[in-house]
């Protein structure tokens, strides 16, 4: 049962059968390496830990094969036996365990076979990514199947360099993407990664790397461990971690390499940092212990995919000392379960001192352990599923399944007798269908479907650490959801804080927009706020967006609302008061006006021409209701109409000033002996004047308004944060020109008056056109700087000020000395009066 024990020790066993199949598995570990001082032959390593959970995979290997040899329809009379080496997970004795197997010999001499038959099938191994891929080389240039239960490298996957390596466990690149799905599903940004400098860690670390920034998040540092102490810088690594505002650390390695950096980290005293563990130390009992606690409490990653097997638990607690192979290893489980030793002659001394001696009566199923525990099988389910399957492709050997001519008719079934090259097609289409009615088949690169586990480190009630499920990530989920996790059932080491925050730079809230800080990574960034007019309704927003065009930020700038609609209305005080005054004011010169008709006969209103002085009392009356044209919501006729209304009503204001003003220098020019003037002194003359600079001013205005018509219209602009609703001119020029040639014709008013207003009459009106022309340039000079200094409505209010200050300055300067006369100074208003003062002033 033991093969041959005196030569192969406590490394090795065989177990005979029809045909043979071979495992490597490390039975123990925490290997000691003897200093080599090169005077004498280096002494072998010393594995001095003997695994509980390393054991039950050598038991499952067992299991499984016994299971397959009781099925009369798997391999029907034929029996598997094997080869099991334990390899301490050192990388000689892996090379050498399965030279062993393949070579035939107890003595391990390469590139050669000694035993045909029973032909060795496959090997089962290796216990890391690096192993495994020495032995690919070396198994792949004889096309000998490999089937690894443990070894998850992507560098596995190139058929170019390892054609005969498969694996019952998923590739890295599965485990990448499902890792950064994970930080995208916790928002973590800012991730510390960590990885074990072999071709496991550093290959994966970069595929990692490559997968998180994908996801949009960021790596603040990357640092590599080995199990060499003398070639790494622990100290300077974990003040690295411990600096870094990374909380969360994704970490890829095995367990025994971590030893020395937790022992680091407690030294520093690291806290408040969450791991992210793989599937190699994800489920590690080593590390579940109180010591480290304090660390790895809360700490979430994938585990290989476990499943129950039925009736292993039964066969695990049966094996005895007596009905197992491999004596060394049962006695040392037994050692390990029962705290107790073997008689041994060799090293009594040792044996005297024990509390208790092992009789080999024990039974396992009184204990509870890692040995027996099956509620969790991972790498001892890979170790089933790859014992299947090569089982399965012997089966389909033996039927002569069709694949396109790979094997001799001849050889077909003759199971006994083929090359490990034969059986490599079988591996590629090999489907087998296991107990929990999981399928498991190879794709292209020899990787089986992904499934992992998500556990969760959590602490007991009795202060131990215990891996509970909390999700899965299932490439082959029908849903098409691969990624799935219960957050309710997540223990987290911050306790009721919840998932822990990882970033380099705080959430900018709504409102604010990311900015880079030059030369750091983009998950590295301030806040700054969104511009004027711009809003940001997300967290962590990239940009800010604008607005539309009727709507505005409000004060927080996360949210847009509608623009505040401002016009002169009449609703608004100021519209209200402009209105009122206009109202009032327009009475003023229709009062006048009255008052003249009353007194129309009276020299006073004689003398300065009664028909022109009523038709300016009129206009006047129209320039202060025409105010109220800029009053009011701007409706496109006010807007076609409001500014050339108010050019002709001021225009024919001004213009009958200018007539009276050229009648009274051409009355008095007239009188001289021999003027040519007589001849425009007739009545008629001041009405020319009157409808010629009128009809000049009427011209301009029909061109405006056919060529280029003023329209309504909403300015964003004008006011940040409101829609100013005007009416825009469309052509300034032409707007100036009407206003120009108002101002054009009060000059020439003002300038004649002003030249005239020293004739000797006494009720000479040159006098007080020149005032009245005065002040009525005045405002209109002072409203061309302040309607360009208004914004909204003011300057709509400015153009009604200017509109009714000159119209009131007209009113005040023209008629309010002759309303004095009529109604307080009767006697100044009579003929005599009138004809002896003018002789007087002869």
């Amino acid at each position: 049962m033991d093969g041959n024990p005196s030569i192969l020790g406590s490394h090795g066993i065989l177990v005979p059968g029809d045909l043979l199949m071979g495992a490597v598995i490390p039975i123990h570990t925490d290997r000691i390496f003897p200093l080599a001082t090169y005077k004498e032959k280096p002494t072998p390593d010393i594995c001095k830990r003997f695994r509980l959970d390393f054991y039950q995979q050598f038991q499952t290997f067992r299991f499984a094969v016994e299971e397959i040899n009781r099925n009369p329809e798997l391999l029907p009379n034929s029996t598997l036996g094997f080869y099991v080496y334990d390899s301490c997970a050192v990388l000689q004795r892996e090379l050498g365990g399965t030279l062993w197997m393949i070579t035939g010999l107890n003595q391990v001499i390469p590139n050669y076979c000694c035993q045909v038959h029973p032909p060795l099938t496959a090997v089962i191994g290796h216990s890391t990514s690096t192993f495994s891929i020495l032995v690919a080389h070396i198994m792949g240039l004889y096309r000998f199947p490999q089937v690894s239960y443990y070894s998850t490298s992507s560098l596995l996957s190139d058929k170019r360099q390892f054609p005969s390596f498969f694996r019952t466990v998923p590739s890295d690149d599965f485990q990448a993407r499902g890792l950064a799905q994970m930080v995208l599903h916790f928002k973590w940004k800012w991730v510390g990664l960590i990885a074990s400098n072999d071709d496991y860690g550093t290959e994966v670390i970069e595929v990692i790397r490559q997968e998180v920034v994908k996801e949009g998040a960021c790596v603040a540092y990357t640092v590599y461990i080995s199990d060499n102490l003398l070639n790494q810088n622990l100290p300077n690594i974990v003040k690295t971690i411990k600096n870094s505002s990374a909380n969360v650390l994704i970490v890829f390695s095995v367990d025994f390499y971590l030893f020395p950096l937790l022992d680091e980290m407690l030294k520093q005293n690291v806290t408040g940092k969450t791991f992210v563990a793989s599937e190699a130390w994800s489920i590690s009992n080593l590390l579940a212990v109180n010591k480290y606690v304090s660390l790895l409490s809360g700490t979430i990653g994938f585990a290989f995919f476990s499943s129950e097997i039925k009736g292993l638990q039964e066969f695990l607690n049966s094996v005895t000392i007596y009905n197992t192979p491999g004596i060394y290893w049962a006695k040392e489980l037994w050692e390990e379960v029962f705290g107790c030793t073997f008689a041994d002659q060799k090293n009594l001394t040792v044996t005297l001192n024990m509390k208790k001696q092992c009789t080999g009566e024990e039974h396992l199923s009184s204990v509870q352990n890692i040995y027996n525990d099956v509620s969790r099988l991972r790498a001892s389910y890979n170790i089933y599923t790859a014992v299947y399957v090569i089982a399965t492709a012997l089966h389909d050997l033996r039927q002569c399944q069709s694949l396109g001519g790979a094997l001799v008719v001849n050889n077909c079934f003759d199971i006994g007798y083929f090359k490990p090259w034969q059986l490599m097609s079988y591996f590629r289409k090999v489907r087998v269908t296991l107990n929990n009615a999981q399928e498991v088949f190879f794709d292209k690169d020899g990787n089986p479907p992904a499934i992992y586990d998500i556990v969760n480190w959590q602490l007991g009630s009795d202060g131990t650490i215990k891996q509970v499920k909390v999700g899965s990530y299932n490439t082959m989920n029908s849903s098409g959801d691969v990624f799935s996790i219960n957050t309710t059932l997540i223990w987290w080491a911050t306790g009721n804080q919840g998932v822990p925050n990882s970033v380099c730079s705080q959430s900018c809230p709504e409102g604010f927009k990311q900015s880079l800080k030059e030369g750091e990574p983009v998950c590295c960034f301030q806040c700054s706020p969104c511009a004027q007019g711009e809003i940001s309704n997300q967290t962590n927003a990239i940009e800010c967006w604008k607005c539309p065009w009727d709507m505005w930020p409000n004060s927080k700038r996360d949210r847009c609302f509608l623009k505040p609609i401002e016009f002169l209305s009449y609703e608004d005080y100021l519209g209200i008061t402009l209105a009122t005054i206009s109202t009032f004011s327009s009475m003023v010169p229709i009062s006048v006006f009255r008052l003249f008709i009353q007194y129309k006969s009276t020299p006073i209103v004689r003398a300065n021409n009664y028909s022109v002085s009523c038709i300016l009392l009129v206009s006047l009356s129209f320039c202060f209701l025409c105010a109220l044209a800029f009053i009011g919501y701007p409706q496109p006729e006010k807007c076609l109409l409001r500014q050339a209304a108010f050019g002709l009503v001021f225009t024919l204001c001004v213009s009958c000033i200018l007539a009276k003003t050229v009648i009274v220098v051409f009355a008095f020019m007239a009188t001289k002996p021999g003027s040519s003037l007589k001849k425009w002194t007739t009545p008629r003359v001041p009405y020319m004047i009157i409808i010629c600079c009128t009809f000049i001013q009427l011209t301009l205005c029909v061109f405006w308004l056919t060529i280029s018509p003023p329209f309504l219209q909403f300015n964003i602009e004008a006011k940040p944060g409101i829609i100013v609703v005007e009416c825009n001119e469309n052509s300034p020029f032409a707007f100036w020109c009407m206003l120009g040639y108002l101002g054009f014709l009060a000059t020439v008013s003002f300038t004649v008056a002003f030249l005239a207003r020293r004739l000797p009459d006494n009720f000479n009106e040159a006098k007080l056109i020149t005032f009245s022309m005065l002040a009525f340039l005045s405002v209109w000079v002072y409203f061309i700087p302040a309607s360009l200094s208004a914004q909204g409505k003011y300057t709509v209010a400015m153009e009604i000020f200017a509109i009714l200050t000159s119209s009131w300055a007209l009113v005040f300067c023209m008629f309010l000395p002759k309303c004095f006369i009529i109604l307080f100074r009767p006697d100044m208003n009579s003929r005599d009066n009138f004809m002896r003062k003018e002789g007087g002033g002869k």
